[in-house]
């Protein structure tokens, strides 16, 4: 890795421009030029590229700032997808519920590191309270953390913004984070009334969190993201009862200019009740959601990306190519619709892979789009 060279921004002004277009008018539900192309590679995936350690990635300051740097370089000059911006951030690894309500951190060798699920019985989650979360330990711990990530940009000259953030899941994802998830799915059918004091108990602590955040930086946040893979394994009707009332209440009060969301598993069961009742305005589908669903239920009303399965990068370009027409042949007409892996591009995807997909999408998904297909 070459650390000494700070990063020119303004070399991919143009780039980033043309992209920030792309995306803008295949949001309204047209079709620009092509399908814009939006990759979810962070994190780990960088880090086994450069032959970095994970779990240092996660817990030295200079090793996180190395990989993200050259990952950015690497976006821009060699995977050359539709990215819009850049930037450093802490990346702190998926512990955003063992920091905040003070569960024990594993920091294996290689690999991200977890939080030790504390819950065990009914009882334990009759007994949880929301934290005093502008006190609790593992928030300030987190917050220090950052302005020292922010601090040593600076003084390596990096010509790159920083920041930082701690966040946690909305109820269901979250509770299944302090819990094994088939206890609690088993309690939302056995002791729902349970279930619904535990969830408003997280709901407070995800707004408390979010407060503080808001105060810490001098800001309201207008525009809401929500990660809620758990939510994908339930019914509708259970949905409407353990996950909707719950997520709307978050949106209605920071999503006002956009209201994102991911999960990873199958959720085309959900499309409707996501596009009409919960009003989200963009979504990644994950890799194991049918693409022909999600079109037929959020054309006209939904920004989605995703029905790509990871897995079909593992191989060559041959190999993923059928997969690569499939979801731009359907989800591309109309616009509407970005290409991305569903989820995050995790260790394991083959970087070369990765390139020529991109190259090629831009060329399949030039408008009108060869092939193209009913949903």
């Amino acid at each position: 890795m070459n650390m000494a060279q700070a990063f020119r921004g303004e070399d991919y002004a143009g780039v980033r421009e043309e992209g920030k277009r792309r995306i803008e008018v295949a949001r309204r539900f047209e079709e620009p030029d092509r399908v814009p192309i939006m990759m979810s590679v962070a994190g780990s995936f960088f880090a086994h590229l450069w032959g970095a350690n994970i779990r240092d990635y996660y817990t030295d300051i200079d090793t996180c700032i190395d990989v993200q740097l050259e990952g950015i370089r690497w976006c821009f000059e060699e995977l050359q997808d539709d990215r819009t911006g850049y930037g450093l951030s802490l990346d702190l690894g998926p512990v955003g519920e063992a920091l905040v309500f003070g569960m024990e951190i594993h920091y294996p060798d290689d690999t991200s590191p977890w939080g030790v699920r504390m819950m065990r019985t009914v009882e334990d989650i009759r007994r949880f309270e929301a934290p005093d979360v502008a006190k609790a330990p593992g928030v300030l711990w987190a917050f220090r953390r950052g302005e020292e990530f922010k601090a040593r940009v600076k003084e390596r000259g990096m010509g790159i913004g920083a920041g930082f953030g701690l966040g946690i899941h909305p109820p269901l994802s979250c509770a299944c984070a302090l819990a094994e998830p088939a206890m609690i799915y088993e309690l939302m059918y056995t002791a729902p009334e349970v279930i619904h004091e535990f969830f408003e108990k997280l709901l407070r602590t995800f707004f408390l969190l979010a407060e503080f955040q808001d105060g810490y930086f001098g800001r309201r946040r207008t525009s809401c993201g929500l990660a809620d893979d758990n939510s994908a394994f339930v019914s509708p009707v259970m949905y409407r009862e353990f996950v909707l009332p719950y997520n709307k209440r978050i949106y209605d009060r920071y999503g006002q200019e956009g209201r994102h969301l991911h999960f990873d598993g199958p959720g085309d069961h959900l499309f409707e009740i996501i596009a009409n009742e919960l009003r989200v305005t963009q979504h990644d589908i994950g890799g194991f959601s049918e693409v022909a669903a999600a079109k037929r239920a959020y054309r006209g009303k939904v920004f989605f990306g995703g029905g790509f399965n990871l897995k079909s990068l593992y191989g060559t370009f041959e190999q993923a190519q059928p997969a690569v027409d499939r979801v731009i042949e359907i989800g591309g007409p109309g616009g509407g619709f970005y290409f991305s892996v569903g989820g995050e591009t995790y260790v394991g995807a083959n970087p070369e892979t990765l390139k020529q997909v991109v190259a090629y999408v831009k060329k399949k998904g030039r408008y009108p789009i060869e092939g193209a297909r009913e949903a």
